[in-house]
Order: structure tokens, then sequence, then C-alpha cells
């Protein structure tokens, strides 16, 4: 097969190109990831957990899901 080795001045010079500023036209939006996420954000804590249960009795340690019978 024929191999293509392309030079560093080369490869430099795409970074700077139009194409290689904009983000691919079907990115999804993910807030700090895809996009600019805000500088105070911080990560949601979810209230309705599945391992934060008030009031039910413990299973076990060894007990994989919790039955209601």
């Amino acid at each position: 097969g024929t191999r293509i080795i392309y030079d560093r001045k080369f490869l430099l010079d795409r970074r700077n190109s139009p194409m290689a500023q904009t983000p691919p036209c079907h990115l999804p939006n993910i807030p700090g990831v895809t996009s600019p996420g805000e500088a105070g954000e911080e990560p949601k804590v979810d209230t309705n957990s599945l391992n934060h249960q008030e009031g039910k009795p413990s299973m076990g340690d060894d007990a994989q899901f919790e039955m209601d019978i």
C-alpha cells in the first residue's frame, strides 16, 4: 500500500484552516463538553437516587435488588 506522510508545517497550517475552527454539524449539545459551560456550574445531585432510601429496612449487604412484598 501507499503510505501518506505529512510534515509538521503542513499539519500546523491545517490547524488554522476555517474548517478546523468550526465544530461538526451534527454534534450534540453537551454543556461543558461540546459547548462552553458556565463557570460557576456544578453537577446537580439527584435527590431521588436509588441509593438514598429513608425509612426502608435494609435487605442485607448481599441483596442486589430491594423487593416489596
